[in-house]
C-alpha cells in the first residue's frame, strides 16, 4: 500500500494534464471495488456516507468525528489517493475550520474540498469575506502540514438558488483562486460556455456528473475539465437496485429484482484477495 506522501504526489500529478474520473465510494467495500477497476483516485461522498447511516446529508447531522472516521476508513480501504468531501469545513469559525482541516490531513487524505454553503435556508451562503476567511484557514492548515494535500474550493451558488448563479460563482471562485485554491469546483454548472469560462481561470476544474446526461468523459475533457466526480450517484444507483428488488418482494412476492445481482463468488473473491 502506498504511503501517504506517495499517494499525495500521485494525486497532484493527476492534476497536471488530461482528464480523470474520481469516483465516490460510500464505504470500504465500494472503495476496494473501484480500485480494482483501475481508477487512479477516489473521493468520499458525504451524501453516500450519510445514507449508509440512515441520516440526511447535512453537516448539522454528520459530525466532524463521524466524517473523519469515515474518511480514515476509505483511506485505509485502498492504496489510492483519496479526496475528502469536507463540506464547509466542520467549524463554526475560521479557526475551527483550520483545526478540522488539520485533522482531515492527518487522516491521510490526498485532497479535500471546502464549500461556501451555510446550510441555512435564510442565508444559504457565507458572505464572500467570511467564506474567504474560512478558506484561508483551510489553506493555512494545509500549508502548515507540508503535506502537499490539494485544496479544492467549491462555490455552491447554483445549488442554493442564487439569482445569477454563474456570475456569483465566478466572482467567488476567482477570489478563491487568488486565495490559493488548487482546484475550482462549481457544482450545478452545466452549460459548456460556462464550464469553459471556469476553466479559463487557469486552475484545474472539478466537474460533477450525478445522472445520465448523455455525455461522456471525452466531452468534458474537450472543455478542459481536469477532474470528474460523481458525488452520491454510485451510492444512489446501489440504493435504487436494492429498493426495486425489495419492493418487488414486498408488493408482488417476486424475486425478479435479484436479476443482475453480483454473485457471491465475485464479492467473496474481491474481499478475500
Amino acid at each position: 500500500m502506498l504511503e501517504f506522501a506517495d499517494r499525495r504526489a500521485a494525486f497532484r500529478e493527476l492534476h497536471v494534464s488530461g482528464c480523470f474520473v474520481i469516483p465516490n465510494p460510500w464505504d470500504a467495500g465500494s472503495a476496494k471495488y473501484l480500485e480494482s477497476l483501475g481508477f487512479k483516485a477516489l473521493a468520499t461522498t458525504s451524501a453516500g456516507f450519510a445514507f449508509s447511516r440512515a441520516l440526511p446529508d447535512n453537516p448539522l447531522v454528520l459530525t466532524r468525528d463521524m466524517v473523519l472516521e469515515h474518511v480514515a476508513a476509505i483511506v485505509s480501504a485502498s492504496s489510492l489517493p483519496v479526496n475528502a468531501d469536507f463540506q464547509a469545513g466542520y467549524g463554526a469559525t475560521a479557526d475551527d475550520v483550520g483545526e478540522s482541516v488539520r485533522l482531515c490531513v492527518e487522516a491521510g487524505v490526498a485532497g479535500l474540498s471546502i464549500e461556501d454553503s451555510t446550510c441555512d435556508s435564510v442565508k444559504p451562503l457565507y458572505d464572500l469575506d467570511e467564506a474567504l476567511d474560512r478558506f484561508a484557514a483551510a489553506r493555512s492548515a494545509v500549508d502548515a502540514s507540508k503535506s502537499g494535500v490539494i485544496l479544492t474550493a467549491r462555490a455552491e451558488c447554483f445549488l442554493v438558488g442564487c439569482p445569477d448563479p454563474f456570475r456569483e460563482s465566478m466572482r467567488r471562485v476567482e477570489a478563491f483562486a487568488d486565495a490559493g485554491a488548487d482546484v475550482l469546483f462549481v457544482p450545478g454548472m452545466k452549460e459548456p460556455d460556462q464550464i469553459r469560462a471556469l476553466v479559463g481561470l487557469g486552475k484545474p476544474v472539478n466537474h460533477i456528473v450525478i445522472g445520465n446526461l448523455g455525455v461522456r468523459v471525452s466531452d468534458f475533457a474537450a472543455l478542459g475539465v481536469r477532474r470528474i466526480s460523481v458525488g452520491s450517484a454510485l451510492a444512489r444507483t446501489a440504493w435504487g437496485g436494492f429498493m426495486r428488488a425489495a419492493k418487488l418482494i414486498a408488493e408482488q412476492g417476486s424475486f425478479e429484482g435479484f436479476e443482475g445481482a453480483a454473485t457471491f463468488g465475485e464479492l467473496n473473491g474481491l474481499f478475500g484477495s
